[in-house]
């Protein structure tokens, strides 16, 4: 029974760390019909900065006030780094066929990943130890990390809060207006721009909030760790329907908890089999996957 309540909770949490991610996914080709796939480095390189700025800090610092400033300095440039790459990878190919986007977005996530092999020598790092999240408690006889409990909490208030922002705002309406018709919002005087650089602001700082919770439980950070959630998160997006931020959630947690199931039986070594499986099973047999809308090209 502490078992299967062991595999439930860490589950649970693992599909919210996607949900954070895939999100990302699901914004961006909502309105650019972009597959992002530098997001998963940008996921890593969140991560990196956050034990880079509690290294220097730590030492000028309380050990409390130092972790506060570098999760909000890592939050900032993170959201500095999304905006930086729109603005230099995607906005000069705005007019381009989307076959160079795509390439200049595998561009980007490689550059990303050399330049973390260069800068930590390609040595893993250890993420900080978060007060709180990194503490343990007991559930049902279970022991596990207090992210582990709070990671759902959060991810449904972030996706309240962004929900609330695309229904309820000007910001929002402009989203989706760009997300069904790009070019008459053009015409219509909306700033796309502004939109489309909004829209990559929104994914990193989820992104951010998503490698402190997933690198809270697994502390190892080398060039590569953005790669492997980034394409699970990729998977749940597309699984749920990309495009529909529930979607993406649901996919994410479906996702999580497969991925969980699998690692905790004899079968462990093919849970990464089981995830790409499963892309193609949904594509197979619901292209538009769980929540997507089918779209019909007027002639």
């Amino acid at each position: 029974m502490q078992y299967a309540i062991s595999i439930v909770l860490s589950g649970i949490s693992l599909g919210g760390q996607y949900a954070l991610i895939a999100i990302g996914y699901t914004l961006v080709y909502g309105i650019l019909r972009l597959i992002n796939f530098a997001h998963g480095d940008v996921f890593m390189v969140a991560g990196l900065i956050m034990v880079y700025l509690t290294s220097f800090l730590a030492g000028t610092l309380p050990t409390g006030a130092a972790i506060f400033l570098s999760l909000l300095l890592m939050l900032i440039l993170t959201v500095a780094l999304g905006f930086f790459i729109e603005r230099a990878a995607y906005k000069p190919l705005r007019s381009a066929p989307r076959m160079s986007v795509m390439i200049s977005a595998i561009g980007v996530s490689y550059l990303l990943q050399n330049l973390a092999t260069y800068v930590t020598g390609g040595l893993p790092k250890t993420y900080p130890s978060l007060p709180l999240l990194s503490e343990t408690i007991t559930i049902g006889g279970a022991p596990t990390k207090w992210v582990t409990v709070i990671t759902p909490f959060l991810v449904i208030a972030l996706v309240l809060a962004l929900q609330q922002l695309i229904n309820h705002t000007k910001v929002g309406m402009a989203m989706r207006a760009v997300a069904k018709d790009f070019e008459t919002s053009q015409l219509m005087g909306i700033k796309i721009n502004n939109v489309i650089s909004m829209t990559f602001v929104i994914g990193s700082a989820l992104a951010a909030v998503g490698s402190m919770l997933y690198f809270t439980n697994y502390p190892s950070i080398v060039p590569l760790s953005g790669a492997l959630p980034g394409l699970r998160a990729f998977v749940a997006a597309v699984f749920g329907g990309i495009g529909s931020i529930p979607g993406a959630v649901v996919g994410a947690f479906i996702v999580g908890m497969s991925e969980t199931i699998i690692k905790g039986s004899p079968w462990s070594i093919f849970s990464d089999a089981f995830t790409f499986a499963l892309l193609i099973i949904i594509l197979v047999v619901k292209p538009t996957g769980l929540f997507g809308e089918k779209v019909t090209d007027k002639v």
